[in-house]
């Protein structure tokens, strides 16, 4: 009879009558295409012999030639040794495969008291929610970004949803954009989301096939994830990745198997280089952060309060935790916007199928996060719960993404878009003209990247370029200094616009119902309530 024995995860041992081999170092859980071990093959009768060997059990070369080492050494039939080193190799597989269950097994969630759940219920039925979560993520310890780190942690919470959304964060090395997500993500529960420094290119299918459902997915850098972007674009459109993998068997028999994980996921991550991922860019929000001078005097004056002992630290422990219960509380509810095809984009805003939908699951995310507040209602046919979208809501979700609406209307990238405004904002006369020297100077940044700027100014036709002959050298003008501001004027009076033209929608329906009373209203079932 042969056993093997697992209590040292380190070092497992397999024996039978005859022989015992002990697996060194034990086996890696990841890549079920291959099972590299390194064995000690010894004889029960004299343990004092031992074949030290180093291989992938699923080479079939590799094992004959263990093999036939081992049975010249320890002097020992090679079909006694092959059948044993068979058996090790199916107890190994079942071992790797209940190791894997028991890693992937969902973490047990949080159960909140009676108190935090009642916390919770209060902060998620609140007038001006928004605004309330708002002030406690500030309260949490996160500095400025008002705008931002309310957009991010909603985003975050989509994650419990059928169609997540995604985010981006872009902006200058040193700006705290990764600062920013962990902050946010500390908001989020533990269980709930995964948080990771590097990606190799198959990172994701070592995951289990339900590890990753439902899940945020904090990616620190995506400048160390760019072999992984494609499994990334998968999850995020597709919702799930698949692979197909060839392993050769016990009986040497090239075998194919399919690994698949599982979303929807939510997923997050930090950049630089804006241009380089705009394939993953297109599928998620993309938000840049301040970089001015006043979000600086914040932060330096926060960082002197540490600095100083007057931080309240039990303050920001107490909001962190509120907002992280209440996000227990959500639940994954259908929303319904019956405003939906009155919306309207600009006509300025790129790749707008793409942009039309994310406004439109912006919206419902609103709706989503407004779920305590909501009228619970159902689907006459199939029964299916469900609560709608309000006015308020679009207002709402307006302001907070015009800005992102307008960069998808710019022209430019983010960065030389900050860039060309605030030297806008620092050159006195806008009429008079500029070179490269003092566009650098101004911003204080290298000659190679003030050119570059001017380049895509130019490329952009915001500014014009003027040949000094007497110098023989080159000159800039701005061609409009409020052009930015026309197009967030513009963008700014259509969401105005839309929002008139629902209210007015609205009063019509209501003066029909009043005027037809035989329409039958739709059953309710009364407000969500956190236990059902």
């Amino acid at each position: 009879m042969s056993t093997l024995n697992t209590q040292n995860p380190n070092q497992l041992d397999y024996h039978n009558k005859l022989i015992k081999i002990t697996v060194l170092g034990g086996i890696r859980l990841d890549g079920l295409d291959r099972m590299r071990v390194t064995l000690k093959i010894q004889s029960t009768e004299v343990d004092t012999l031992a074949v030290r060997h180093n291989l992938d059990l699923y080479n079939d070369t590799q094992v004959e030639k263990l093999i036939r080492k081992t049975a010249t050494k320890l002097e020992i039939g090679t079909s006694v040794i092959e059948a044993s080193i068979n058996e090790l190799i199916e107890e190994l597989e079942k071992y790797r495969l209940q190791e894997i269950e028991n890693t992937t097994q969902k973490v047990e969630t949080k159960q909140l008291t009676e108190k935090e759940k009642n916390e919770a219920l209060v902060l998620l039925q609140s007038d001006n929610l928004l605004t309330v979560t708002n002030e406690l993520i500030g309260k949490s310890g996160i500095i400025g970004e008002e705008t931002n780190r309310l957009i991010m942690y909603l985003i975050f919470s989509s994650r419990k949803r059928e169609q997540p959304l995604h985010i981006i964060s872009l902006g200058s090395s040193g700006t705290g954009k990764t600062h920013l997500q962990e902050s946010i993500g500390n908001l989020i529960p533990d269980e709930e989301k995964v948080e990771i420094t590097t990606l190799s290119e198959n990172a994701f299918y070592y995951f289990g096939q339900q590890e990753l459902k439902h899940k945020l997915i904090l990616i620190e850098d995506l400048d160390g994830a760019e072999s992984a972007l494609y499994p990334i674009r998968e999850l995020q459109s597709k919702k799930r990745i698949s692979k197909t993998v060839a392993f050769k068997n016990t009986k040497g028999e090239t075998k194919s198997q399919n690994i698949t994980v599982e979303g929807p996921v939510c997923v997050a991550g930090c950049t630089t280089k804006e241009t380089i991922y705009e394939d993953n860019a297109n599928r998620s929000f993309l938000i840049y952060l301040d970089e001015t001078s006043e979000q600086d005097a914040k932060i330096m004056n926060y960082q002197r309060a540490v600095s100083a002992g007057q931080i309240n630290y039990e303050e920001q422990h107490t909001s962190c935790e509120l907002l992280k219960n209440s996000q227990y509380l959500l639940k994954p509810i259908k929303v319904i916007n019956p405003y939906a095809q009155i919306l309207e984009l600009p006509n300025e805003v790129l790749k707008p199928r793409r942009t039309n939908a994310h406004y439109l699951q912006f919206i419902e995310l609103i709706t989503y996060y407004h779920q305590y507040q909501r009228e619970l209602k159902y689907d006459e046919q199939t029964g299916e719960e469900y609560i709608e979208t309000t006015i308020e809501d679009i207002k709402n979700a307006n302001e907070l993404i015009k800005e992102v609406l307008i960069r998808k209307a710019d022209t430019l990238t983010g960065r030389s878009r900050n860039q060309l405004e605030a030297f806008k904002t620092i050159l006195k006369n806008k009429t008079e003209t500029f070179t490269n020297a003092q566009l650098r100077t101004t911003l204080r940044i290298a000659k190679s990247t003030a050119q570059y700027h001017l380049n895509t100014w130019l490329d952009a036709g915001l500014i014009t370029k003027i040949h000094d002959k007497e110098t023989q050298t080159y000159n800039y003008r701005l061609v409009s200094e409020k052009e930015y501001k026309a197009l967030e004027n513009k963008i700014d009076t259509l969401l105005k616009t839309v929002i008139t033209n629902i209210e007015n929608r609205a009063r019509d329906q209501d003066r029909t119902k009043t005027q037809i009373r035989s329409v039958k209203p739709k059953a309710t079932k009364g407000k969500l309530q956190p236990n059902e």
